[in-house]
């Protein structure tokens, strides 16, 4: 299959240039700036990333291109145009102030490919350090901006772009059509990869792939475990056996609906409570990255323990997906949060790593639920952690925090689904995610009747997003929050304070923990 290949040197963007090309149908990977794949002949085009670094910087990455340059259609985005520029005899110089925003883009040749259907003052964002003050020989400017001579530019005898605005976030309003004119009308996508065109192929490659073995696998109730089961279970039918652990941070009633909803599926489940030894194990413990590691080390030690009682199973099915893979560890390096699928298997599990769903990112995860026939009330649920309400909870976990919290998070998570909008829609079917998030090291004062109360405050966080990658706080109805404040303070004892949280992603993540 066609793949533009995305060379990433650590911009927090990076992932969303990966989601803007799979928007357009292709197939894109994101690499380290040293691991192009020489020999994949399917690869169409390479794109540059941003990054933190300044190309001048001692250190900076400054992989070979040669074996690139000329002979496949390159883009070169903020840092990867100076990249460009820097080592092919242009100057970049390191300006006195950062240039950060909105600007309007004038453009200079409109008959370029890059910029087909671009006009002049177009919205573009800028967020850079240098600037590129001399072009290569044989390069030319093709766009630029009040403050940016060099905003856009381009090679003359050789496929080669760079601009200095990202066109991948969404303040860039033409940033989709100079992506679609890039990756479809230079590199020649022929737009084959999609949900329908994904699940033949990975039920083919599963087939290949697990032959007359069996697979195990543990379900987490959430859509990406549902999508992997139901793909798996389709492709090799009732050799596939589930497990459902419940590590007692599951949200209220959880266990006994996802199990409903699984065995309806037809798929064989076997569940499983564990919910005191995790809490045991939990205790005294409040570090986030501890939490996860012992929750991780938990699930692996519980899930081998019933796996190795299924006769025959050679193969572990996991629902990594990718942005799972990039905020484990990012091809920089750089550690966002840990994963509790990701990171390879214990020797001592003995299985071989089946993860059908590792290259999709969230969006076209619930594209091939759909297309698998997968009930939109599992397709459409909001993502929820691995680790569950360990990681929202800011602080120990007890058996009681975990109580309180369930509560409030069941009344908020009811009410988005309750509350109907004017074009039909529940609020729940308009935001990503939603759930509470319990401050256990804090206790505020408040008044209850006549009496003085000190106890927890409990966040309220909601979002809106395509893929997690980036995400906007959902700006829910002034009525609706006053209304769940007033049920939660009213219905769940040791809570006396709501908050909403307006942060987006970035600089915040959508989990606190």
């Amino acid at each position: 299959m066609q793949k533009i290949i995305i060379l990433d040197f650590g911009s927090q963007t990076t992932q969303l240039i990966g989601r803007r090309v799979r928007e357009l149908n292709t197939f894109c990977e994101i690499v380290p700036p040293d691991g192009f794949p020489a020999d994949d002949t399917e690869v169409i085009g390479v794109i540059l990333s941003g990054s933190p670094w300044s190309v001048l910087a001692e250190g900076a990455p400054h992989p070979a291109l040669d074996g690139i340059i000329g002979r496949l259609p390159v883009l070169g985005i903020c840092y990867g145009a100076q990249l460009l520029a820097h080592t092919h005899g242009g100057t970049v110089t390191r300006t006195t102030h950062r240039e950060y925003g909105r600007a309007a883009l004038t453009i200079g040749d409109a008959n370029n490919p890059l910029l087909q259907g671009i006009s002049t003052d177009a919205q573009v964002w800028m967020s850079h350090g240098d600037t590129i003050t001399a072009l290569p020989p044989g390069c030319r400017v093709i766009g630029s901006t009040h403050d940016v001579p060099v905003a856009a530019w381009a090679a003359d005898d050789m496929p080669v772009w760079g601009v200095q605005f990202h066109p991948e976030v969404h303040h860039t309003t033409v940033g989709m059509t100079l992506l679609r004119n890039f990756v479809v009308g230079i590199c020649g996508s022929r737009g084959e990869w999609t949900a329908a065109a994904f699940v033949p192929s990975a039920i083919a490659e599963l087939r290949r792939q697990i032959g007359d073995d069996r697979v195990v696998m543990g379900l987490s109730g959430g859509v990406d475990s549902t999508v992997c089961a139901a793909l798996i279970g389709r492709a090799i039918g009732d050799r596939l056996t589930c497990i459902f652990i419940d590590h007692g941070l599951l949200r209220k009633d959880e266990y006994r609906e996802v199990m409903e909803a699984y065995r309806r599926l037809g798929l064989s489940v076997k569940g499983v409570d564990a919910s005191a030894r995790f809490l045991g194990d939990l205790a005294g413990v409040s570090d986030p990255e501890q939490k996860r590691k012992i929750i991780g080390r938990d699930f692996v030690e519980v899930f081998n323990a019933e796996a190795s009682r299924i006769a025959g199973a050679r193969w572990l099915g996991q629902g990594t997906i990718y942005p799972d893979r990039i905020e484990s560890l990012s091809p920089t390096g750089t550690v966002i949060k840990s994963h509790h699928n990701v990171g390879g298997l214990p020797k001592e599990m003995n299985l071989r790593l089946c993860e059908p769903l590792r290259w999709l990112f969230k969006d076209e995860v619930r594209a091939v639920g759909r297309e698998l026939g997968l009930p939109d009330a599992l397709v459409n649920r909001h993502p929820f952690p691995g680790p569950g309400l360990a990681v929202r909870i800011v602080g120990e976990v007890t058996e009681e925090r975990v109580r309180i919290l369930q509560e409030a998070d069941d009344i908020f998570v009811r009410a988005l689904h309750a509350y109907r909008c004017p074009d039909g829609r529940s609020l729940y079917d308009i935001t990503w995610q939603a759930g509470a998030v319990l401050l256990a090291d804090i206790r505020t004062v408040g008044v209850m009747g006549d009496e003085r109360t000190y106890d927890y405050p409990v966040v309220l966080r909601a979002v809106t997003s395509t893929d997690a990658m980036t995400a906007d706080w959902a700006r829910l109805p002034h009525d609706f929050l006053a209304d769940v404040a007033d049920e939660i303070i009213n219905k769940v004892k040791g809570i006396n304070r709501v908050c909403y949280d307006i942060s987006s992603k970035p600089p915040s993540t959508i989990e606190w923990e």
